[in-house]
């Protein structure tokens, strides 16, 4: 029985366990942290997570969807907080689609429990790993409560210990080794809506609520309790940012001045604002993921993305399902793992579709925080949903490739989508535009755009 050590236990760490519990392996996973199920973790860093079918594919794989299941919440769309004070939704998909809000701390204790169920798993908390001796796969521990020192060794080492990630932090001093950290001007910080009465929600539940701002904006993901997680994302410096924010007036000035709505709901702003950290957003890209086949990095240790289009926790799941298809082409009859070619295949796949979704994360922050209350962006959503139901799978919207097209790669997301900008470049162009599709005279031009942009899809 190969064994293999996991570093971090947190939501792709976890998941990673069981896929290779389900081989056999004798998984072996080392956390920094204590296990959060025992311990309050300190909150004020965790934006709310978006599941889509990339992600729950890869739970339905290893049979814990229904377990995820009860602590998700659909949302069919988002609903724009105009400034005027006017709602207006924008459906995600086509009727019935949606992506879940789940709780980042809810999601990982369900995936320990569940992993936690395999005789062959097994978790180690408190363990802060200081260094990895590549050559041999083994990871040097500190017990974070005693200051005790101690070895894992293992066949395989997986490290899915997050974007500042010590497994790759040993690889980067290795021999052509590509390493790239992007801070973008903007950070984070964790707000509140509480529950209403009897556990009831303020806003409407089945949505992503975002108050888009041009260079600003807050979002809000609805919680099984009756509350919603509100990240406000601004720049650290400028007009507006941060920075400016140090004064309780100050910060009611602006969101009086841009979140009335959503203040009249927050009686703890002031403290949570206070005592909540300012976190920063990294993407992170490197090359390779894998050492002497005995290496990996998954997850956000590979490719740290933001978190504007929801899929860093899904492209991290999906990491996990290609990997144990790839695993199952190289293992032999008796068992045996052919772990070099099978690592070498599933680096090879996955950092074409990474750097693909971390290109359309920063693309879909503009979208986000710019444009969703823009009329022309608007008006080609309308448009791109006709031609979705005229064209039906010659179509596909790009939100809808990335969200719920989970055999397609991100890479071929990102090339169609390209394509798709083309090609709205070209009706947007259209005198009258608005005027004339409303009125349903722009079908015949409509027809032929299609049919050139179908000749390169």
């Amino acid at each position: 029985m190969h064994k293999i050590t996991i570093a971090g236990a947190g939501l792709v760490g976890s998941l990673l366990a069981m896929y290779l519990a389900k081989k056999g392996f004798d998984v072996h996973v080392y956390e920094r942290r204590p296990d959060m199920r025992k311990h309050v973790i300190d909150g004020g860093r965790s934006i709310n997570l978006a599941l889509s079918d990339r992600g729950w594919k890869a739970l339905e794989e290893v049979g814990v969807a229904n377990h995820i299941r009860q602590i998700a919440i659909p949302m069919y769309g988002r609903m724009v907080h105009n400034t005027d004070g006017s709602l207006s939704f924008q459906p995600y998909g086509k009727e019935g689609q949606c992506i879940y809000s789940v709780s980042r701390a809810e999601l990982n204790k369900t995936l320990m429990n569940c992993a936690d169920d395999f005789d062959n798993v097994h978790f180690y908390f408190n363990q802060r790993c200081t260094k990895i001796d590549l050559n041999a796969a083994t990871l040097y521990l500190q017990d974070q409560s005693t200051g005790a020192g101690s070895t894992a060794q293992a066949d395989v080492v997986f490290g899915a210990d997050g974007a500042f990630s010590a497994v790759r932090g040993s690889m980067q001093f290795t021999d052509r080794f590509d390493y790239a950290q992007d801070y973008i001007d903007h950070g984070y910080k964790e707000l509140a809506i509480p529950p209403g009465p009897n556990g009831s929600w303020l806003m409407e539940k089945n949505a992503l609520h975002i108050w888009p701002r041009k260079s600003f904006m807050l979002i809000a993901l609805p919680n099984t309790d009756g509350s919603f997680t509100c990240t406000l994302f601004l720049e650290f410096e400028g007009n507006p940012s941060f920075e400016m924010l140090k004064t309780e007036a100050g910060v009611h000035a602006f969101f009086d001045r841009y979140f009335p709505d959503a203040k009249a709901l927050m009686p703890t702003l002031m403290e949570d604002f206070f005592h909540n950290p300012t976190s920063s957003l990294v993407l992170i890209r490197c090359n390779p993921w894998v050492y002497n086949h005995k290496i990996a990095l998954i997850g956000d240790a590979a490719h740290a993305i933001v978190p504007f289009y929801g899929q860093g926790m899904n492209c991290g799941f999906e990491d996990c399902s290609v990997l144990n298809d790839i695993l199952n082409e190289h293992t032999q009859p008796d068992g045996t793992v052919h772990w070099q070619r099978a690592l070498q295949q599933y680096q090879q796949s996955r950092i074409p579709d990474a750097n693909a979704i971390a290109e359309l994360a920063l693309r879909n922050f503009v979208e986000m925080r710019d444009l969703v209350a823009d009329p022309d962006f608007i008006l080609r959503k309308e448009i791109e949903r006709r031609l979705n139901l005229q064209f039906e799978n010659q179509y596909i919207p790009l939100y809808s490739m990335v969200t719920f097209s989970p055999n397609l790669r991100y890479s071929e997301a990102l090339r169609i989508g390209k394509l798709q900008d083309q090609l709205f470049a070209k009706i947007m162009d259209i005198p009258n535009v608005e005027e004339k599709w409303d009125k349903g005279q722009l079908t015949q031009i409509l027809d032929q755009y299609m049919d050139d942009y179908l000749k390169q899809v």
